[in-house]
């Protein structure tokens, strides 16, 4: 077990000090937060304390020395969500920590928190090295995804429910990941980003000029092409993306938020043209496209005459409802459209095979699917085809294997799973597909 390292107290939430830093990369200006002193000491015992920023070391392959900072609340639910909260430029997993609301939002809702945090001397995100910009291929991806895989296998964390949220560098880091690393992300929200790929330089410079500045342009297919690149044959289910930018933005320029959503609805494959446009609070204008509720595919908030340090408490709240991490929220469509459902079970004495014939009834196609059904009590999973299913028992996810990952409108995938029974041998009565209920056949 790796040796942890924690702060002393969990602190109140500290005002943001929005300020603009010249004197490195002009990526600098970003976000600034007062943090505590990390004043630290070693547990003998190994053991991640709850409700305090903990620093854990060794935990995997980590090739540009991140560090890696953990929030547990008390009240951690078993198998639990796991949300990546990525800083700013010229700040660290602490200030992040100190400057957002997600440890008191995993405080009420019981998931776990990372806070990656850079030690290069930029304190900036690498999103720009083609190492980056590639699944495996090196750099800060890696690390993060270390830092996933350890808090998965220490938690027992659910893998269908892994998320990446940041802000300016970090907002780049998170559609980085959600490129490299489509199977392991459900969604992400970036607060003053750009496009994955558009700050790509080949000369070891942090910097894209012309990427700040919002020059680069490309089209739907070329932005989602290099997203796609970065995995090459990955053909499952892309993460969502929830995408918040300023129109006065002068660090990361407001063309950037349109090159994103470009790329982001090229990727699910759905249209650029809005599937519903409204304004949740002054100033606000928000655009769903590929679906129409709360977990659309794309979500994209423009704040009107708002600049680059655009993220204020409440924020947080809005990013878990896309995520559908609060309990509060309504429930996800599927992306979009309904769907249908057909069980049927053949039973030995302590066995089953269970066949589910999954029917997009909706006008649109889904593009990865994850269904949800709740097995009879004494029933464990042995075996699947089709999709992957996980946990064994109780509530499970089967999700999309690569060849059927996309449900054409009328379209139908059949699956099944073999499992042992106690004595109920019944097929599942209800199921959900991507969140959604489904009309059981």
């Amino acid at each position: 077990m790796p040796t942890p390292i924690r702060t002393t107290a969990k602190r109140p939430l500290r005002t943001q000090l929005a300020t603009l830093v010249g004197a490195l990369l002009p990526l600098l200006a970003a976000l600034l937060v007062t943090a505590p002193a990390v004043s630290a000491r070693t547990e003998a015992s190994g053991v991640v304390p709850t409700a305090t920023l903990t620093e854990v070391t060794d935990f995997g392959a980590n090739p540009s020395n991140l560090r890696m900072y953990l929030y547990v609340p008390d009240s951690v639910t078993a198998n639990p969500a796991v949300l990546v909260a990525v800083h700013w430029c010229t700040g660290s997993g602490p200030d992040m920590y100190n400057g957002t609301e997600y440890d008191t939002l995993a405080d009420r809702y019981g998931f776990v928190v990372i806070y990656p945090s850079v030690t290069r001397s930029s304190k900036c995100f690498d999103v720009s090295s083609p190492q980056a910009l590639r699944r495996d291929g090196g750099s800060d991806p890696v690390g993060i995804k270390s830092m996933v895989d350890w808090v998965t296998r220490t938690y027992d964390a659910d893998t269908s429910r892994v998320f990446a949220t940041g802000i300016s560098s970090g907002a780049m880091m998170t559609n980085v990941l959600l490129g490299d690393y489509p199977d392991v992300f459900a969604a992400g929200a970036a607060f003053s980003g750009v496009p994955f790929g558009c700050f790509a330089t080949t000369d070891g410079s942090e910097w894209n000029s012309a990427c700040a500045q919002g020059t680069i342009t490309r089209t739907a297919q070329q932005w989602g092409d290099i997203a796609r690149a970065a995995y090459p044959g990955y053909t499952g289910p892309r993460p969502r993306m929830q995408l918040w930018h300023g129109t006065e933005d002068d660090v990361l320029r407001y063309p950037n938020f349109g090159e994103m959503i470009k790329q982001w609805t090229n990727v699910h494959g759905v249209s650029q043209t809005p599937a519903v446009t409204d304004t949740p609070q002054s100033g606000w204008t928000r655009t769903r496209y590929g679906g129409t509720g709360d977990r659309a595919p794309v979500e994209a908030i423009s704040l009107e005459g708002v600049g680059h340090n655009l993220y204020g408490n409440g924020m947080a709240a809005r990013v878990l409802t896309f995520f559908g991490l609060d309990s509060g929220g309504p429930a996800p469509q599927p992306q979009p459209g309904a769907c249908k459902v057909t069980a049927t079970t053949s039973a030995w004495n302590t066995g089953l095979t269970a066949s589910l014939t999954i029917t997009n009834t909706g006008p649109t196609s889904i593009n990865g699917w994850r269904l949800g059904f709740t097995l009879p009590a004494g029933q464990a999973v042995t075996n699947g085809w089709g999709a992957t299913y996980t946990p064994a028992s109780g509530a499970v996810t089967a999700t999309n294997a690569s060849y059927n990952a996309t449900l054409a409108p009328g379209a139908s995938v059949s699956i099944g799973y073999q499992a042992n029974h106690t004595g109920n041998s019944a097929a599942p009565g209800a199921f959900t597909l991507n969140g959604t209920a489904c009309t059981a056949g």
